[in-house]
């Protein structure tokens, strides 16, 4: 495996299974990790219906890791009845930097990152346009163009912990 890639579901705080069809792992709200039908091993080689399709144009050779959050979400004014918890955020960024140590993943822009973050650098995938993730809720203070760096240095910092 050579990236991952973290999104919200934009659903509720638990997986539904869509959500286990999509991606590898799911976070719920009190920081439960959920594994999705699908080993991350089966992005190595992408074969319809065998993989978790998390982000268009970019599945193979990435884990695909969500955070059960963000339905109904409009703007950081708007963010809808389920919005991301803290400790939902600080166990995904855990979990992350277990999965990056795991896979040995680096944690640069190029490997880890945000659905958001792939669209900006792949414009012409079905990626492109994608806002998950744009806003944080426990920590409105990062910027949304700080966002991915922010993530970076949180799993930076768990990793380093381990």
């Amino acid at each position: 495996m050579k990236k991952i890639i973290l999104h919200w579901s934009a659903g509720g705080y638990y997986p539904c299974a869509h959500d286990r069809l999509c991606y590898h792992f799911m976070i719920d709200k009190n920081g439960k990790v959920y594994n999705g039908i699908f080993a991350p091993e089966n992005n190595e080689v992408c074969i319809k219906g065998k993989y978790a399709a998390h982000t268009g144009g970019g599945n193979t050779g990435a884990i695909g890791v969500a955070l059960c959050a963000m339905s109904g979400f409009q703007s950081r004014f708007n963010v809808g009845h389920y919005p991301i918890c803290k400790i939902q955020f600080e166990a995904a960024m855990d979990f992350c930097a277990k999965l990056s140590k795991k896979y040995n993943i680096p944690i640069t822009p190029d490997s880890v990152l945000t659905h958001y973050e792939f669209g900006l650098k792949h414009p012409q995938s079905t990626s492109a346009g994608k806002i998950d993730i744009i806003y944080l809720p426990p920590y409105p203070f990062v910027k949304e163009n700080e966002i991915g760096n922010f993530i970076r240095s949180k799993i930076q910092w768990y990793r380093n912990k381990i």
